[in-house]
């Protein structure tokens, strides 16, 4: 195989690992749930706080390490998530995994569920996932504008890099298709004031990943911010 082409190759064996990193909770481990994981996963608010006066931990996590938070969040149940937090609950633990309920509504494209775990105090500057990431980075790999435009109205650290070796501006062109919606993404990142510049990890900047992949909108912004 030749370089370029191993190169793609391992580009995109990279992005379906970071897509598919996240793990909800499968059928069958919700169908296993039992007080506040039960309740969390049918969204059932008045039942958390009943079990929480009891002394239910609202810190105690499954056998993948999530929390009744997390599960609330897998399953954008936003009261639970409410509930959940008023009794307690962490809004910025990591699972096994490393993820926090920032980054599973960045990742679910749940613009809802992302603005309830901001306002419980969830932090978009959260380091998360194995990859040393954040939620912007994660919401920028996936082309989602609407949450990449709310996690930089919430302060995400715009050029955060990751153990890639990636900004979120780079994997915006690295691991998108060059389509409106890794643009748009792209474009929401330059005008916020993301560095045009910050190379990999091999010197290759923004522009020139662009360049390299044909993605001539890409191209045309970076230009316009006179990317080198």
């Amino acid at each position: 195989m030749c370089p370029l082409a191993l190169r793609s190759a391992l580009v995109f064996s990279c992005a379906m690992t970071v897509a598919c990193a996240q793990v909800p909770p499968g059928a069958g481990e919700r169908a296993a749930y039992t007080g506040l994981f039960a309740a969390a996963t049918r969204g059932d608010a008045a039942t958390i706080g009943q079990l929480a006066k009891q002394g239910a931990d609202v810190k105690a996590r499954d056998g993948y390490g999530r929390t009744s938070l997390h599960v609330a969040a897998y399953a954008s149940q936003r009261g639970a998530m409410r509930a959940l937090v008023d009794a307690g609950a962490d809004p910025n633990a990591l699972e096994h995994d490393r993820y926090d309920i920032v980054t599973i509504a960045a990742v679910a494209n749940d613009l809802a569920a992302l603005q309830v775990a901001l306002e419980l105090g969830g932090s978009a500057k959260n380091v998360t996932s194995p990859y040393d990431g954040t939620a912007l980075i994660a919401a920028a790999h996936l082309g989602h504008v609407e949450i990449v435009r709310e996690l930089i109205r919430a302060g995400a650290p715009l050029d955060h890099v990751n153990n890639l070796g990636w900004t979120a501006l780079i994997e915006s062109i690295v691991l998108g298709d060059g389509g409106a919606r890794h643009t748009a993404t792209l474009a929401a990142l330059i005008d916020a004031g993301a560095n045009v510049n910050l190379a990999d990890r091999s010197g290759t900047t923004p522009l020139a990943l662009a360049r390299a992949r044909g993605y001539r909108q890409m191209v045309a912004l970076l230009e316009a911010k006179r990317a080198r």
